[in-house]
């Protein structure tokens, strides 16, 4: 689903090859961590496209088709949010794209250096379909066409350069086949319709899974294989789905966020378990989280503010159970918290908490998941330093810590519950 009500959906079919940010799952169904700053998931199922049908379910209130929102009438309809860790991107029903908050190597796209405090668009294009923001963005386009901006100090680019920052959108290669995307902290990845994978930028931890360390200016491919269909970028790490349903992760293993049982770096792709019931995977910064068939999540890897959500703060090495719900449809990790998604329409954070970015007014740290309010109409969440989530009918709201604008909202002060941005 996606941050609209279903009257807007005929409108969408546009745009059929998108998918809802961090973890566009709805239609088409990275606090400041320990070793780097803060993050963005994926879609459920086979390529572009749902295995599982459970992100399905509009709430009833969303499912009104004559219904009209707030946003659709006096403001932009947000379809989806991609949140980073001093500033944010959303994407809007139209299929144009918007940033906020801090603008330091211009990672808002609008051609300047300039902190927002409230959105500003990236360009004038409407026919963007997929978005991840981190220290850099990606966006790619209704045309299969991958187009990135922001810190370029690793490459993180693709376009060749490297130590330029890119005040707007700049074209990866010649290739119109793109179909998925991954940013971590200074590398990208990114699908093709082939099933094939490629990825550059920094590579110091063995991120870009090509057996060695070298970083790479421009799409490398990883591998011969040609079956993978979800990919996402940590800090210092990255993992993905094949369509078999088998999960495999590679790069940096500080705190097991691999997940294979091990602490030790792998320079090449090492498979997460033996199952093959995998239908979502969210990196973090220090952690990863991913979903299966059943509606159960997992989480593993560094837990030091209880991130992974299985009432302790015990780092896990291999994939380890949040609680006993089975109707999980999204999850977002981000430096040391998560937010899920339920099949209800409902929203659960747990994790750090200084700053209220788990959105229940407290600023408690949480152990395991926590409701974050009394709303069932969540569309899509993005966590970073703090979280954003949209809703049905093309609201937009964030909250947490507001100190460089990343919230949206006009101000720098930080809310400990949603507060809903233009």
């Amino acid at each position: 689903m996606n941050c609209m009500n279903v009257a807007t959906l005929a409108v969408v079919l546009l745009f059929a090859t998108a998918a809802c940010s961090r973890s566009e799952l709805g239609l088409l169904g990275g606090d400041l961590p320990e070793d780097s700053g803060g993050h963005s998931p994926p879609k459920a199922g086979a390529p572009d496209g749902p295995s599982d049908g459970m992100s399905a379910t509009l709430p009833a209130d969303a499912a009104d088709a004559g219904h009209t929102s707030d946003a659709e009438v006096g403001g932009r309809a947000w379809v989806s949010v991609s949140t980073a860790g001093t500033h944010s991107c959303g994407r809007t029903v139209e299929g144009s794209i918007w940033c906020w908050g801090w603008n330091i190597y211009g990672t808002l796209g609008d051609g300047t250096y300039t902190t927002r405090l409230s959105p500003v668009r990236v360009g004038a294009a409407t026919d963007w379909i997929e978005l991840r923001a981190e220290s850099h963005g990606c966006a790619r386009k209704i045309n299969g066409m991958l187009f990135c901006w922001g810190g370029n100090n690793q490459g993180q680019l693709g376009d060749g350069t490297q130590f330029d920052d890119r005040l707007s959108p700049v074209r990866v290669g010649v290739a119109t086949d793109w179909t998925g995307l991954g940013v971590g902290g200074s590398h990208t990845c990114a699908r093709k319709l082939d099933g094939t994978l490629w990825c550059w930028g920094s590579n110091s931890a063995g991120q870009l899974g090509d057996g060695t360390t070298t970083g790479r200016l421009a799409p490398s491919k990883m591998g011969v294989e040609t079956d993978w269909v979800e990919v996402s970028g940590g800090g210092d790490h990255t993992c993905a789905r094949k369509l078999d349903g088998t999960l495999w992760c590679w790069g940096g293993n500080i705190s097991g966020r691999l997940g294979d049982g091990t602490t030790t770096r792998r320079l090449s792709p090492v498979r997460v378990g033996a199952d093959t019931d995998w239908v979502e995977v969210n990196a973090g910064f220090g952690f990863t989280c991913g979903r299966r068939q059943d509606g159960t999540l997992w989480c593993w890897g560094s837990n030091v503010a209880g991130q992974l959500g299985d009432g302790t703060k015990t780092p896990r090495l291999s994939p380890v159970r949040v609680g006993t719900d089975t109707d999980w449809v999204q999850v977002s990790t981000a430096g040391n918290h998560t937010c899920a998604r339920k099949r209800d329409g409902t929203l659960w954070c747990w994790g750090h908490n200084d700053e209220g970015q788990l959105g229940n007014g407290t600023t408690g740290e949480l152990l395991s998941p926590a409701r974050v309010d009394d709303a069932t109409d969540w569309s899509d969440v993005s966590a970073g330093t703090h979280t954003c989530a949209c809703k049905f009918d093309g609201r937009l709201f964030c909250w947490g810590r507001n100190t460089e604008g990343q919230l949206g909202d006009g101000t720098t002060i930080n809310r400990h519950s949603p507060v809903q941005i233009p």
